[in-house]
């Protein structure tokens, strides 16, 4: 069975830093696109943080110069450096894992998705 388990969440005061990670147990990790997103109480889930697999990054503007994705291919985990956390960061953040179905020689990888389970990130003095 699939899983993703995040971990690292907690409670920091504004200015603070928190790193999050997500351990997952899939089968050939460095295929997936890996991002993180997160959603606050009463808002839609939103986007945060993205690297595919060719290690091209994406942020949401909010986060642009604070928040870094990163991931470790040996390790199967993904990995998200937060600093400078605002309140409006207070969130449940989630780890996904995304792939788009391609060819890579004569391998055929089919399309994926799957989501951990979230941990809160609470910024609050």
């Amino acid at each position: 069975q699939v899983q993703l388990v995040e971990s690292g969440g907690g409670l920091v005061q504004p200015g603070g830093s928190l790193r999050l990670s997500c351990a997952a147990s899939v089968i050939n990790f460095s295929t997936y696109n890996m991002g993180w997103y997160r959603q606050a109480p009463g808002k839609q889930r939103e986007l945060v943080a993205t690297m595919t697999r060719g290690g091209v990054t994406n942020y949401t503007d909010s986060v642009k110069g604070r928040f870094t994705i990163s991931r470790d291919n040996a390790k199967n985990t993904v990995y998200l450096q937060m600093n400078s956390l605002k309140p409006e960061d207070t969130a449940v953040y989630y780890c996904n894992a995304d792939r788009r179905p391609y060819y890579s020689g004569r391998d055929y990888y089919t399309a994926q998705n799957y989501w951990g389970q979230g941990t809160q990130v609470t910024v609050s003095s």
